[in-house]
């Protein structure tokens, strides 16, 4: 092996920056090549009762895991079971009403292989994922997936590199195309990730976290300015809400507003909370995901809005602070 030392800057940058061309126009050469196949694929996929079970060896098995973990989160169920593994009973996993997408570069992987006779004895359709349309798998396979490429990123063309990218996109691109076919939408995808960031933007809505009841600053119009003040130090929103008698707002004032007051030199002891209201304060449906009403925060440079029901019913509040809590932004 010959020493790194004869290696400079300007050489790892020249390997680096082909190998990343290498990759990309393999990538480039897989969209004229998919054809009715793939069309088939997706067709066969979408009408399956079970689950598709991606296999692969080596390189092409931590390529497959990436693909089922893909499929599952984007509406079609899916696992990987190791084809040594299936030899040895791990086969047991795969029942008739499922498919058996296979990963191999060469085709001629032993492993895959030797599990064909069985998975053909159960009636389990085969889609075949290999750079070799002529090898065992794709003449065993009932649909092939091409990802054969022209050569590796690897300077000696051997390490599976261009050819495991290629598989890679491939099953994003089926993956993809499946979501689009099955109408999966954002709710969808949040569903399979409570867990993280997406989850909660996704999945909160201004219900969940909105202050309601009687931790809203409610006020008549006819409430000295005085006495809303007061409200407004108890409730700890940092406005008071004017409701109306059939439930609708009728405005906002806020601690803003009263120190504009202040500044004006107003006697705000001659004043009600009907008279020094904002008309037409920020409203999000109560239903609204916790997100939007975090973009129209954004959007208007505030720090709360009010939630309201169909008929523009006051039903609660929203601040900045409650949606940093809840980690929605």
């Amino acid at each position: 092996m010959t020493t790194h030392a004869a290696l400079t800057h300007s050489r790892a940058l020249e390997v680096a920056r082909q190998a990343l061309t290498v990759e990309a126009e393999a990538i480039l050469a897989l969209g004229p090549r998919l054809g009715e196949h793939f069309e088939q694929v997706i067709q066969l996929i979408l009408s399956c009762s079970g689950r598709v079970v991606v296999m692969g060896m080596g390189k092409s098995g931590h390529v497959s895991r990436k693909i089922a973990a893909t499929l599952a989160s984007t509406g079609t169920p899916a696992f990987f079971v190791h084809p040594g593994e299936a030899s040895h009973g791990d086969l047991g996993m795969v029942t008739p009403h499922d498919i058996v997408l296979a990963l191999s570069n060469s085709g001629e992987s032993d492993e895959l292989n030797a599990i064909i006779p069985a998975l053909k004895r159960q009636g389990v359709k085969l889609i075949g994922m290999t750079g070799r349309p002529e090898s065992s798998l794709a003449r065993h396979a009932d649909f092939v997936l091409d990802s054969r490429v022209e050569q590796e990123a690897c300077p000696l063309n051997l390490a599976p590199t261009a050819s495991t990218t290629a598989q890679i996109a491939l099953g994003d691109a089926l993956a993809v195309a499946l979501l689009d076919a099955r109408g999966f939408r954002a709710e969808d995808f949040a569903r399979s990730h409570p867990g993280g960031a997406l989850g909660r933007k996704l999945l909160t809505h201004v219900r969940d976290l909105m202050r309601s009841g009687d931790a809203l600053p409610r006020v008549a119009a006819d409430l000295s300015l005085l006495e809303m003040m007061s409200v407004m130090s108890r409730k700890g929103l940092g406005c008071a809400i004017l409701v109306k008698d059939d439930g609708q707002v009728g405005g906002i004032f806020t601690d803003g507003d009263l120190r504009r007051l202040i500044e004006r030199g107003t006697d705000l002891r001659s004043l009600t909370a009907g008279e020094v209201m904002s008309p037409n304060p920020r409203t999000v449906a109560v239903d609204a995901l916790a997100v939007e009403a975090a973009d129209l925060m954004e959007s208007a440079r505030i720090t709360l809005v009010l939630a309201v029901d169909e008929q523009q019913r006051l039903q609660g509040a929203v601040g900045f602070n409650d949606l940093m809590r809840a980690k929605v932004i």
